[in-house]
């Protein structure tokens, strides 16, 4: 097997300072598109990507910048290396989804926000069944954060297998079970065809009328109006998103003015943790390409993440 030079380009440019101070920390060299080998790309989405990758004829692999990916699937193909940044926010965002949930369990929101002293019922943790969707990394992460809370936790999957922590791991076409019995429901899954309203008024209807829903995946995951309606009528207890569709939630939306619904403005991966840990990434990657190691953050283009 042939090694591949080091040559590497980074496009379109923004923040091209740190991405190739990355780059050379990995062994790789700069290059320009039309030489290189890959390709890190700092755009904001898929825009300019096509025609990078028509003038870069010998690139192999590109390295996105986003966990998700779902506003590039129209580009990756299987002709190409993919690699994007799932797993490396995992940490905090799985420490968000808990903040999350302990919060709504706990109504803190609504009593930090209250002018009078009044006895109120809250609910804690401890013992309670949580579901999460998704069994990637935040999920692995999340998993040991739960466990001195003593709670039962269910992980659906696509392709069910034991998971550490866990106490069982179900199959998709078992959701609705693992919705009925929920104190806490997260959402931690990509974005695709599949998922895109996973959770909807039927789903919605199956969970506990006092249990909580945490979406620190994508906004898209959740039927909004649905979830709106669930809030209102009081289906369930309460919905805590980091995520929204739309996002950014507008100004004037419903979900604001809900006392059971907690939103944070996408923020479970602090801007200064973000470009350290994708910094590292690029330079763990660019050593591995370049020492015919397996990449970090692999991309599945049939699946779609």
């Amino acid at each position: 097997m042939t090694t591949p030079s080091s040559k590497t380009a980074v496009a379109p440019g923004e923040p091209a300072p740190r991405a190739a101070e990355a780059v050379i920390a990995g062994g790789g060299t700069m290059s320009d598109i039309r030489e290189a080998q890959a390709l890190i790309w700092t755009g904001k989405g898929p825009g300019g990507l096509i025609d990078v990758l028509e003038a870069g004829s010998t690139i192999a692999w590109i390295q996105l910048p986003s966990a998700g990916i779902e506003s590039y699937t129209s580009v990756i193909d299987e002709d190409h290396t993919w690699t994007c940044a799932k797993g490396i926010y995992a940490r905090p965002v799985a420490e968000h989804a808990l903040a999350l949930a302990l919060a709504g369990l706990h109504r803190l929101p609504e009593l930090a926000r209250a002018y009078t002293w009044r006895k109120t019922v809250c609910r804690d943790l401890c013992d309670d069944r949580v579901t999460i969707l998704g069994g990637g990394g935040i999920t692995r992460a999340l998993l040991p954060l739960l466990a001195p809370f003593g709670v039962t936790t269910t992980i659906i999957k696509r392709h069910p297998e034991d998971m550490p922590g866990a106490t069982r791991v179900l199959g998709a076409e078992r959701l609705d079970e693992a919705l009925e019995d929920a104190d806490v429901v997260i959402l931690a899954l990509p974005l695709t065809s599949e998922t895109e309203g996973i959770i909807g008024a039927a789903q919605l209807r199956a969970m506990k009328n006092d249990g909580w829903l945490v979406n620190v995946g994508r906004g898209k995951l959740v039927d909004t109006d649905a979830l709106v309606t669930a809030l209102q009528e009081q289906w369930i207890g309460g919905a805590a998103l980091d995520v929204t569709d739309p996002e950014p939630l507008p100004d004037d939306h419903p979900l604001w003015d809900l006392t059971n619904c907690i939103v944070t403005p996408h923020c479970a991966n602090p801007p200064p943790l973000e470009r350290e840990n994708y910094a590292r990434l690029i330079r763990d990657n660019v050593r591995r390409f370049f020492e015919g190691q397996p990449l970090e953050g692999l991309v599945d283009p049939k699946l779609g993440y």
